[in-house]
């Protein structure tokens, strides 16, 4: 069971990464970045750097909670995907009430059932 709750952590990590890569490089591509974030394109060139910045914390969440799945003492792991998977939650909801509802479905449910597979499995 430890291993479903370390494939539900990853799952979110790499849900993580792929918004890294669209906030750092997709941005202002229409396919992309603009399509959904449903930004003209005037628009994304204006934020893009803030986009960058974004993404990048972003990409420090996936981090942690790679070191959490990866960590050598399974108890701290288990804190520390805790810790990262709360971080992972609220800014999913902080997302919903500033970007759109479909935030909290994209970060904040599926860190919470990693969450609840990390303190019932490990």
């Amino acid at each position: 069971m430890v291993l479903l709750s370390n494939l539900l952590t990853l799952l979110v990590s790499l849900i993580h990464i792929y918004i890294l890569l669209l906030e750092t490089t997709l941005w202002t591509h229409p396919a992309y970045g603009r399509k959904i974030f449903r930004m003209t394109e005037e628009f994304a060139q204006q934020t893009r750097l803030l986009a960058v910045n974004q993404g990048v914390y972003n990409g420090f969440l996936a981090l942690g909670l790679l070191w959490g799945i990866w960590h050598p003492v399974p108890m701290v792991g288990q804190q520390v995907k805790l810790f990262f998977l709360g971080c992972v939650s609220f800014a999913g909801g902080a997302g919903a009430l500033t970007v759109g509802r479909r935030v909290f479905w994209v970060q904040s449910v599926p860190a919470m059932v990693a969450g609840i597979a990390v303190v019932a499995w490990g």
